[in-house]
């Protein structure tokens, strides 16, 4: 049964980067897609961004679209986001979700279709 376990927030200023993993246990993570979303205090969950299972499709919500970079390493079965020019609008919960479907892999980002997900890992860009 997969797992997800998200890693990497913390309290960062403004400007500033962090990179999140998202780690798979229980089964390899080369069959699925894999989709970040953050969840701000008093907001909905947004998705951020995704990469399909073979690495060949990303895609990006507008707000982090040339900030953020999502990659994935399938020999460590891990999953990375890069944030970088970080902001405070970018405080959130962080959490990764899975999908056997490369659809899930299709903006605007939905949690249609998704499977799986972690628990979440708190990022704080403070101003």
């Amino acid at each position: 049964q997969l797992q997800l376990v998200e890693s990497g927030g913390g309290l960062v200023q403004s400007g500033g980067s962090l990179r999140l993993s998202c780690a798979a246990s229980g089964v390899t993570l080369d069959r699925y897609t894999i989709v970040w979303f953050r969840q701000a205090p008093g907001k909905e969950r947004e998705g951020v961004a995704c990469i399909s299972s073979d690495g060949n499709r990303e895609n990006y919500a507008d707000p982090v679209k040339g900030r953020f970079t999502i990659s994935r390493d399938n020999a460590k079965n891990t999953v990375y986001l890069e944030m970088t020019s970080l902001k405070s609008e970018d405080t959130a919960v962080y959490l990764c979700a899975a999908s056997v479907f490369n659809l899930a892999c299709t903006v605007p980002l939905s949690h249609r279709y998704l499977e799986v997900w972690g628990q979440g890992t708190l990022v704080n860009v403070s101003s």
